[in-house]
């Protein structure tokens, strides 16, 4: 049986593997004359991931200042996770450290590579540029792979002559510490592209999934979307103030969408539904809920409490503006609670990161049955 192909070896000081596999993975940090703070924090999440899982990591920028910068900024990173006990993998901070190097030459940087993760701030002409630059390099064993939220592959990879191997890998802010990644391909992407990118981001740890087909905002942020404008409503009919609705996400459904999806919780939530009138799936008056002796989980909840939804889902309102007075009053509301001045937001921040790092610890020692 012949060796499989090296997308993203691992170094050989990790694991003896024969000089052919010596490859590594490129991240490429920014490119532009006004550096992304967000691109920024992807590119440098991106390397301390697969640095964690022991491949050896080269980052990309066209300034070298930046390189620099980013390099200092994952070292002290990577020290203050280990001296939280946070750190990923099974290597310590320096070791991890030393798989990652960097360069402002991008020929260079492609070089011996076979996975390309491009995180350059979210402009499509940018990304296309970019791409195609990497079309002329590369050959055919390299995953060219865009951290995009939500540009459209065949937008992003149109034309490519390797459009086979492309694909966008979409994290969620922060990734070292939210383990999802979208796994979006072009119409002409090949399986096995998908398939070894899905390989690779089990193997760093992270928790990829497969949608199977392009759609404007993939599927997390329309998922996000359809819930900031529902948020968005109520604020703006006076039927909850911005506080509350918050506290709607994070001490209700945020608790236990953190264990389960929304589909799971209607397939758990049906059991007895019928007779408590308290339970955040009832939908009308109990007389009107037909009885479903005959089914249980999801189709049960779903004979319950489909008439229910769909009355509900008739009273959402048109897409809101996100502007005006509305987003005054939001955007008050939360400097109430966080002032909107940079060291109060970053501290913020690294409370949230701090937070979201404890929940993947706890959610990796609850296991379902």
């Amino acid at each position: 049986m012949s060796a499989p192909v090296p997308w993203g070896m691992k170094s050989s000081a990790i694991q003896a593997a024969p000089a052919s596999w010596d490859h590594g993975i490129q991240v490429i940090l920014e490119k532009g004359r006004n550096p992304s703070v967000l691109s920024g924090l992807i590119g440098r999440s991106w390397a301390m991931l697969f640095a964690s899982g022991g491949f050896r990591v080269k980052l990309y920028d066209i300034e070298q200042q930046q390189v620099t910068g980013a390099l200092d900024t994952i070292r002290k990173e990577m020290k203050l996770l280990e001296q939280s006990g946070a750190l990923k993998g099974s290597l310590g901070a320096e070791e991890q450290l030393a798989l990652i190097s960097g360069c402002s030459d991008l020929r260079e940087a492609v070089e011996g590579t076979v996975h390309i993760q491009e995180c350059v701030p979210e402009n499509l002409e940018l990304k296309q540029q970019l791409f195609a630059q990497l079309d002329q390099i590369v050959d055919g064993n390299v995953v060219l792979s865009s951290s995009s939220s939500c540009l459209l592959p065949s937008k992003l990879f149109a034309g490519l002559v390797h459009v086979r191997q492309c694909l966008v890998a979409h994290p969620v802010n922060p990734p070292y510490h939210v383990p999802l990644v979208e796994l979006v391909p072009h119409p002409e992407t090949a399986p096995a592209t998908m398939a070894r990118t899905y390989a690779l981001m089990r193997q760093i740890g992270q928790s990829p999934v497969r949608i199977l087909k392009e759609v404007d905002g993939f599927a997390l942020n329309r998922l996000q979307y359809a819930l900031i404008g529902e948020a968005w409503r109520l604020v703006e009919a006076g039927i909850v103030s911005p506080g509350d609705l918050d506290l709607v996400m994070s001490d209700g459904l945020g608790l236990r969408y953190a264990f389960i999806g929304p589909l799971e919780t209607m397939h758990l939530n049906a059991e007895d539904v019928a007779n408590n009138s308290s339970s955040d799936a009832f939908s009308g008056d109990a007389s009107t809920i037909k009885p479903s002796a005959d089914l249980d989980g999801m189709l049960s909840y779903c004979d319950r409490y489909r008439e229910g939804m769909k009355r509900v889902l008739k009273t959402f309102g048109p897409i809101p503006e996100f502007s005006g007075a509305v987003a005054e009053k939001v955007h008050q509301a939360m400097c109430v609670k966080v002032p909107d001045d940079p060291e109060h937001l970053a501290a913020r921040r690294e409370w949230r990161d701090g937070c979201l790092m404890r929940l993947a610890k706890l959610k990796g020692q609850v296991q379902p049955p």
